[in-house]
């Protein structure tokens, strides 16, 4: 057998254990429901994630590529369109109303429009373009965790912990040494100094939220990377 071969025979090992694995954790009620990776006929040349994959391919920008809207959704929502958060967000992508109204308007979008999930990815897409934006004096590779952090806690507080982090000396631009600072606005004598404009924020949700997006981002990057090279060996032995 040819190394060729041996590497097809690998990647389709590797792929079939990840279906396995995947329905077993579905399987277990003790466990949180992962959705299955499986490649939708009408897609073959393209990994499945979501029923929204072609939404998320269609609006996805320089910003976030498709796979982190996927990831966005899924822990927003799990995909699930019709879901509702305690604070009010609604939809695939669980944007607040007024952050919503206020991105509609920016966009050229009436408000009166039905919300619907198409309108739902292009308002979060935009979103986080002003985020990015707001956050440009970043680099790309911090950016995103503060784009995240805004988008769950908003960029009040994020900002907030910036200037608690240039006050005490730490690092305001590497999001691991800003969680700490962002972790303490819970604190009185953290939120009542003079440069703290927006009172107590409890970030144990934002903080967790930006883990748990990159994570699934990561998964979704290495499973796509995988779905292509099996594809890439498969046309090669053809």
């Amino acid at each position: 057998m040819n190394i060729r071969k041996l590497l097809v025979l690998l990647l389709t090992a590797a792929l079939i254990l990840t279906l396995f694995l995947t329905r077993t954790r579905c399987s277990n009620p003790s466990e949180p429901i992962e959705e299955e990776v499986v490649v939708d006929p009408k897609q073959e040349q393209n990994l499945y994630i979501s029923p929204f994959d072609s939404l998320f391919r269609l609006y996805a920008d320089s910003v976030c590529d498709w796979k982190m809207l996927a990831a966005i959704a899924y822990v927003e929502s799990k995909f699930d369109t019709a879901v509702r958060s305690h604070r009010g967000a609604q939809g695939l992508m669980q944007i607040m109303p007024a952050t919503y109204r206020h991105t509609l308007a920016k966009m050229g979008v009436p408000d009166t429009m039905a919300q619907n999930v198409e309108l739902d990815v292009r308002v979060a897409v935009r979103y986080m373009d002003d985020l990015s934006n707001l956050f440009g004096f970043i680099n790309d590779r911090e950016r995103i965790n503060y784009i995240l952090g805004s988008y769950n806690g908003g960029s009040n507080h994020i900002f907030d912990a910036m200037r608690i982090a240039r006050k005490k000396g730490i690092n305001r631009y590497n999001w691991n040494s800003l969680a700490p600072v962002l972790a303490s606005l819970s604190d009185p004598n953290v939120y009542n100094d003079s440069v703290c404009q927006y009172g107590p924020f409890d970030a144990t949700e934002t903080l967790n939220y930006v883990r748990l997006v990159t994570s699934k981002y990561k998964e979704y990057k290495e499973r796509d990377l995988l779905f292509r090279a099996y594809e890439k060996l498969a046309e090669n032995n053809m």
